[in-house]
């Protein structure tokens, strides 16, 4: 009974590593850190799909978040370098796509279905000068959302607190 038990964590990272693996299996951490890394909002859109060499591939749901990824991509890459202890992305590349849903996304905190008295007048305000009845409406629909969309990130700070 001289024989030293082993944890399976330990004799399976001799194995990768004897295997030339180790360095592939911490890459593919990532996908076990990046909510943490990115912070919740992000990783609601925007998910992890692939690592090959120092390439990480990221999915996106929106064009909008293509775009703002884009210019985030050098605090991105350092946020999740810093997450994994070491050097282990030098670039992203983002594609739009489908991603996983997470429970509490922004989207799924209710918030009033309808906008207040206050919301729609200044709305009106800002649309009543626009002559085209087809752009008014498209304007003020386009509003309306974002006004919502105000409301829901609110309403997912105030629940944080």
């Amino acid at each position: 009974m001289g024989k030293k038990i082993e944890r399976f964590s330990a004799t399976l990272a001799k194995i990768l590593k004897a295997r030339g693996l180790e360095s592939r299996l911490s890459e593919y951490h990532i996908f076990g850190h990046w909510e943490k890394a990115v912070g919740r909002v992000m990783a609601c859109h925007a998910q992890p799909h692939a690592v090959r060499g120092k390439k990480l591939t990221v999915i996106v749901d929106s064009p909008a978040w293509m775009h703002q990824l884009s210019l985030l991509k050098p605090e991105i890459i350092e946020k999740v370098n810093r997450s994994l202890g070491k050097d282990a992305i030098r670039e992203i590349a983002l594609k739009h796509g489908e991603i996983t849903p997470m429970e509490g996304r922004p989207e799924d905190i209710p918030v009033r279905a309808s906008l207040d008295a206050e919301d729609r007048a200044k709305i009106e305000q800002y649309t009543h000068d626009i002559a085209d009845p087809g752009i008014r409406e498209a304007i003020r629909h386009v509003m309306e959302k974002d006004f919502l969309s105000k409301q829901r990130m609110k309403a997912v700070k105030e629940k944080k607190r």
